[in-house]
């Protein structure tokens, strides 16, 4: 079924926009606190984070109308990493979390994610239940005066995170004698991050922590590492670790100034949870996206690579589906669903720095177990409302074309972005140059069509 607000990731858009305006976020508010609500007469809580984007003080207010003009009690938490708002949410027997965050993307967007009682995010059911709900009057879903929500904030829930993730990293072990450096995208974990680090032992060196609203993901974070790498060399850092603006997703740079991405870190934590027994099942889970080397790699160790589309929140879904507790995106979005419920950056971080605590090894020789077959990626920008490019008839006879080429050297994969308006095209195998004719020819269709429709 089409639904017309939540993509992959929640519901997200250039802030002030449709959709993300607040009459939107009100309308969320009210709609997903009828949905949460249940019969009994006790009070119905919902918690409320945020990452540092200037549109967040827009949205919040808005949503916490929404849910309080529904019957909800919000509490707020502020700037806080998605995977947090998610923990807080099942600590505090919340009937509901909230996130505003567009993750990644640069502060002009801000988005919505919903996360259930359990923590887990809502499932496409549940946000098309909301959808329906959203799109009545506004008036449909209030509360009577006298059952109306209260708003509060909390000033402990950064101290309860880093308690929390501080307790995912193996006992008798520290960071003492590692120089890392934190790159906090200016985002959600700003304060966080090195708090954890520092009071797990280690010397930290922070960049990307002085956020105004505006410079979330500019030129630092997990999707731009080149501030992370100038900073490892300039102060000879064991280690780099950057988050992005939610803090649900990491990237790691080594001594060299290497960058090691999702594939890497899922072989290294699959290694060492299969080495002491704690994988629950002989596997992991990845999307689409991860690089045959991985696949092959974990072939090596009797583990499989169960492979899912792509989104964060199918791969959790695979995960509770089938006992796996380890799963990922090449991306970085590293889920252990022993510790947490959705992608988190600095938990993930904190695992591979006990791989090489315990190692006794520099990151560069700990953290890269696989060569990663050619991979190529381009993205295709489209214009929203206009025909979907790849039903044209040129782009399907290019994309069977591509796939008759490749004819068992490789993969081929051709998909729209959940949560931007962009065609993205990957292919791979062990001849690149192959790879990348192929993946041209599929991208000069897929602008062509765009461009005429």
């Amino acid at each position: 079924m089409t639904r017309a607000y939540f993509g992959t990731d929640g519901i997200r858009g250039t802030a002030n926009k449709y959709p993300m305006t607040p009459e939107v976020a009100m309308r969320v508010g009210l709609a997903a606190g009828k949905r949460f609500m249940s019969a009994d007469d006790r009070r119905h809580l919902v918690v409320i984070g945020k990452d540092t984007r200037l549109s967040g003080y827009m949205l919040e207010p808005a949503l916490t109308a929404g849910f309080t003009a529904a019957g909800m009690d919000v509490v707020l938490f502020g700037p806080l990493p998605t995977p947090a708002v998610a923990m807080l949410t099942r600590s505090l027997r919340a009937d509901l979390g909230v996130m505003l965050s567009a993750s990644h993307n640069k502060f002009a967007d801000n988005g919505i994610k919903l996360f259930g009682p359990d923590g887990y995010k809502l499932s496409d059911a549940e946000e098309i239940e909301i959808e329906h709900l959203m799109d009545g009057a506004l008036d449909r879903h209030l509360a009577e005066p006298d059952k109306l929500g209260r708003a509060r904030r909390i000033d402990d829930a950064q101290a309860r995170y880093v308690e929390i993730v501080k307790a995912t990293f193996p006992k008798g072990l520290t960071l003492k004698g590692l120089r890392v450096v934190i790159d906090g995208a200016n985002g959600a974990a700003y304060r966080v991050a090195p708090v954890a680090l520092y009071e797990l032992g280690a010397e930290v060196i922070k960049i990307g922590i002085d956020p105004d609203g505006f410079n979330i993901n500019q030129e630092v974070g997990s999707t731009d590492t080149r501030a992370l790498k100038d900073a490892v060399h300039k102060y000879r850092a064991d280690i780099g670790i950057a988050l992005d603006g939610d803090a649900d997703r990491v990237a790691i740079v080594d001594e060299k100034g290497q960058t090691i991405d999702g594939d890497q870190l899922m072989a290294l934590i699959a290694k060492s949870w299969k080495e002491r027994g704690a994988l629950t099942k002989p596997g992991i889970v990845a999307t689409l996206m991860s690089n045959l080397g991985l696949e092959r790699y974990l072939k090596g160790l009797s583990l499989k690579l169960e492979r899912t589309q792509v989104g964060d929140r199918y791969v959790t879904e695979a995960m509770r589906a089938k006992g796996y507790n380890v799963g990922g995106e090449q991306s970085g979005h590293i889920i252990l669903s022993d510790f947490s419920t959705t992608g988190d950056g600095l938990l993930a971080a904190l695992q591979v720095l006990a791989v090489i605590v315990q190692s006794g090894k520099p990151a560069s020789e700990v953290c890269r177990l696989f060569e990663p077959v050619p991979q190529v990626l381009e993205n295709v920008r489209y214009e929203k409302g206009k025909a979907d490019p790849l039903t044209a008839a040129s782009v399907k006879d290019a994309i069977k074309a591509a796939e008759e080429r490749l004819n068992g050297k490789g993969r081929l994969l051709v998909r729209k972005s959940g949560t931007e308006p962009l065609v993205r095209i990957m292919a791979e195998g062990d001849d690149e140059a192959l790879v990348r004719d192929v993946v041209g020819g599929v991208r000069d269709a897929v602008r062509a069509a765009a461009k005429a429709a």
